[in-house]
Order: C-alpha cells, then structure tokens, then sequence
C-alpha cells in the first residue's frame, strides 16, 4: 500500500478512531502502588526528593490503600522502615514488625486488595545492605535463610505474594520451599529476577532509609551493561519456582523488559522506579514538561515494551486520569 491510495492518517483524525485501533492497553488494573510504612501513628511524612509519596504509620497506610483499591488499583507493594534496626536485619522478620502489622491491618480493613511484601534486608540492616556480612562481604547462603523467615513472616501476617528484591543467587527456591513447608502453597512469589545496579534508585534510599553504609551493591545486583544475563538471571527464577519475575528499572531497560516478553510466558513486571518518578516531578516543576502527558506516555512505553504489571509511584494520579 502506498500513498495516496494508503492515508494512515485516515485513523488518527478523532480520538474515537484512534481508540478503535489503539493497540496496548493502559488502565489502573495494571498497576502496583509501593507504600513506605514506618513506625508511629498519624505520620505522614513527605519524601523530599518524592513530591506526592509519604512515609505512612500503619493507621495512615491503611487508609492510603482504601483509596487505592477505591481508584481501581488491584495491589499495594510494603516496603518497612523499622523502629531499630541491627546487623542481621532482625526486625524483617519479627511477628510484630512494621510490615507483619500492616499487612494484618490492610488485610483486615480492605480484604480484596492484593498485598504484596518486598523481601529483603536493606532496610532492616544496621550496614544498609541486602544481605548477611562476613568478612567485609554479602553472605549469599547465610542470607537465603534471613529471606525465607522474612517471606514466611508475611505471609502468617497475610500477605498474597512476597517479592524478593535481594538478587542472591537461589533465593527463590529456598523461599518457595520455605513457604511451601509452613503450610503457604498459595503465596505466590513476585520475583525482582532481573534488578541492575541502578544510579536511578536515590530517591527510594531517601524514602526507605537503606543506602549502604559502605561499599555499593555490585556484587549482588546486575551490571547495567549486560542484557543476555537478564535471560539467564529470568529462568533461573522461573525455574526456582517464580510465579511473576521483574525487571527493574524500567525505562531504562525497555530492551531487556522486551527480550524477557519474547523470551518467557511467565506474567511480567516492570518497576518504574524512584528515579524516574522524581525526574518526570522536578521537570514538570519547572514547567519543563507536561506532567500528566509525559506521566501516561512513560506508562504506556513499559506497556508497549511488553509489562503486565508496572510497580509505579504514579498508580493513583494514572488511575484518576485514566479512570477505572
């Protein structure tokens, strides 16, 4: 077909036309919106660096997820900022922790909204790091275990799914069986089976207070420059028993977030992360950007690219514009 027989403008001319032959889907059923809960009652404290997203004591937390699922938005992801913390991440996993508390408290207040649990250390840990340290160094074997009493912790609490963000190697078979053993066939597990050593994270350290005290995170989380290794890194967690893996960053990575949906069947995420949701906020603070164009367009990129589920700060402002 060529021109002027073929107009492919004759399709673009109403937004009705355009609708008809829209080809991906963008709608608050596809989102997960992360809430920081840390101690308290009443506290409601804006992330300076995260205009819009607050550290919520659990009474707050609460009401924040009575909103979401009102708006349409199907999950909530905990992430915990603990009254203490020590060097083995104990409170991660304590009955009474700050995430055992508000997934009990969720669940109970807004039954039908899926809870999702992030497992890992770093926000736990007196070091900031994801993991066990031996000899000035992760533990990776040492730490497997940590990861399992912090996901079957959630999961008494009454979390849906517990997503691993720690990147050890092996972590996603030890928690399946974990769960598995305590009588939690149907948790699922939200695999961060593709998570790179990423500048784009500042801001969610600010939030979760879990910047590393020394050191940086490379020998744990990928090196932005490999993609085959995201294959490798995605079957060896679906392999492991992974129900949904992620990649993360998002936009960043719409490569990798399309070679993963090529590659695998498996449900997809995407995180779209601190970074980017402060970027997108400052330039349009400065009139450099239409915030609620460029929010919907960065959406439907990772869509396009080939997610199922976007983990995103922008949930409830997508979910209003875009309706239910």
């Amino acid at each position: 077909m060529f021109f002027p027989e073929y107009r492919p403008r004759r399709l673009r001319r109403t937004e009705a036309l355009r609708g008809m032959v829209r080809e991906t889907e963008l709608s608050a059923k596809h989102f997960i919106y992360p809430l920081f809960v840390c101690p308290g009652k009443n506290v409601r404290q804006e992330v300076s660096s995260m205009p819009g997203v607050y550290r919520l004591s659990v009474d707050e937390a609460v009401r924040e997820a009575r909103e979401v699922y009102e708006l349409g938005i199907p999950a909530v992801i905990l992430f915990g900022i603990p009254e203490k913390k020590d060097e083995v991440g104990s409170e991660a996993y304590a009955k009474k922790g700050i995430v055992q508390r508000a997934v009990s408290a969720i669940k109970k207040e807004v039954p039908d909204l899926i809870v999702v649990t992030d497992v890992c250390l770093c926000e736990y840990t007196s070091h900031g790091h994801c993991g066990i340290i031996k000899n000035g160094e992760v533990d990776n074997d040492a730490t497997l275990e940590q990861l399992a009493r912090i996901a079957v912790s959630h999961a008494r609490a009454g979390a849906d799914i517990v997503a691993p963000s720690d990147m050890m190697d092996g972590r996603v078979a030890r928690i399946r069986e974990a769960l598995d053993e305590a009588g939690f066939q149907n948790v699922a597990i939200l695999s961060y089976a593709v998570k790179y050593c990423s500048s784009f994270y500042g801001p969610f350290r600010e939030a979760a207070e879990s910047a590393p005290q020394f050191g940086d995170r490379r020998s744990y989380q990928m090196d932005p420059a490999n993609a085959r290794e995201a294959l490798r890194e995605a079957a060896l967690d679906i392999e492991e028993g992974a129900d949904i893996i992620m990649v993360k960053p998002a936009l960043p990575y719409l490569d990798i977030i399309r070679s993963l949906r090529e590659e695998f069947n498996h449900p997809l995420a995407a995180y779209q992360v601190s970074g980017e949701y402060a970027m997108i906020k400052a330039a349009a603070r400065l009139g450099w950007l239409d915030e609620e164009r460029v929010m919907i367009e960065s959406l439907l990129s990772i869509r396009r690219a080939g997610a199922d589920i976007i983990i995103t700060y922008f949930a409830k402002e997508a979910a209003r514009k875009l309706g239910k």
